[in-house]
């Protein structure tokens, strides 16, 4: 089982888990005058179906409330949730674990739900001997982007680009502002990009498809095509240009997915793996004393 935790930094998970609780908390709690400094135990369950995922994160905020949690699963592994199934236990102050309780909750919840959607989509692939990447896009929910592209990577699928200044995308609207031509929008790129920088454009026909190949790009992205022209496109770039990698995205999910799985598709992109998904159903119960 891969562990992806050390390629988060760990500055960047204390500041994420500081921000939350005092989005959370930002003056007085007056709920907690039921809580005390006593040192109990919590149990985390999980209640529905789904790939455990998010550790890390539920991590960085019971350090910052110095509570100790013990987790019974590996991230990625499948969990049950009927019945429902002990995942953890927390050690702490009483108040504490209930200020850490429902960020903890909501951020393992919903990296779950990615992780969940994406190995669902990847084990389909898999069924029909794909050999590509299947990739979230960078719609994330602003301010949650780390954990919905962590969830991706432990579901099995690739983060795509995290943001702006990962790879150079050419999208319609920049090919739009150089008088819809792509070759000129790739031109000016590319006096910035340098040698680390790929370049992908996207392409919305055919003709724009033969347009960026001749520009020499990195990637074609096959934006809202149909399956049957995105074969044909995809066809003609391996016969004439197969350096190029070929990304096919736009109106693909879970149903119709298998139809993009073509032999000379590389990349399969989808925005259901980060926008929408279904979360998993998670709780936490402290323990009454004996």
């Amino acid at each position: 089982m891969n562990s992806y935790k050390n390629a988060l930094n760990p500055v960047i998970l204390k500041d994420l888990a500081t921000a939350w609780l005092r989005e959370d908390l930002p003056n007085f709690d007056l709920g907690a005058v039921l809580a005390t400094d006593e040192e109990v135990v919590a149990k985390i369950y999980c209640k529905s179906d789904g790939v455990l995922a998010g550790i890390p994160f539920a991590n960085a905020v019971f350090t910052e409330l110095e509570c100790s949690p013990n987790w019974f699963f590996n991230e990625g592994e499948d969990l049950k949730g009927s019945p429902t199934t002990e995942v953890a236990y927390v050690g702490g102050k009483a108040r504490n674990i209930l200020l850490a309780e429902r960020t903890v909750l909501n951020t393992i919840s919903r990296c779950s739900g990615v992780a969940s959607v994406a190995k669902r989509i990847k084990t389909k692939l898999d069924a029909v001997n794909w050999k590509g990447y299947v990739a979230g896009t960078r719609k994330t929910t602003p301010g949650f982007r780390m954990v919905e592209k962590y969830g991706l990577l432990v579901g099995g699928a690739s983060s795509h680009r995290y943001d702006l200044s990962n790879m150079i995308m050419v999208k319609d609207n920049h090919i739009n502002l150089c008088g819809g031509s792509v070759k000129k929008a790739v031109s000016r790129v590319k006096e910035v990009a340098g040698f680390v920088n790929k370049i992908e454009v996207e392409c919305r026909s055919h003709k724009e498809v033969v347009e960026a190949a001749s520009a020499e790009v990195d990637i074609i992205m096959l934006d809202n095509f149909s399956p049957k022209d995105a074969k044909a496109s995809s066809l003609w770039l391996k016969q004439h240009e197969p350096q190029i990698l070929i990304e096919a995205s736009g109106n693909i999910n879970e149903d119709n997915v298998i139809n993009y799985a073509l032999p000379s598709i590389d990349i399969i992109s989808m925005s259901c793996l980060v926008q929408g998904y279904k979360t998993v159903d998670f709780s936490m119960k402290i323990l009454t004393p004996q």
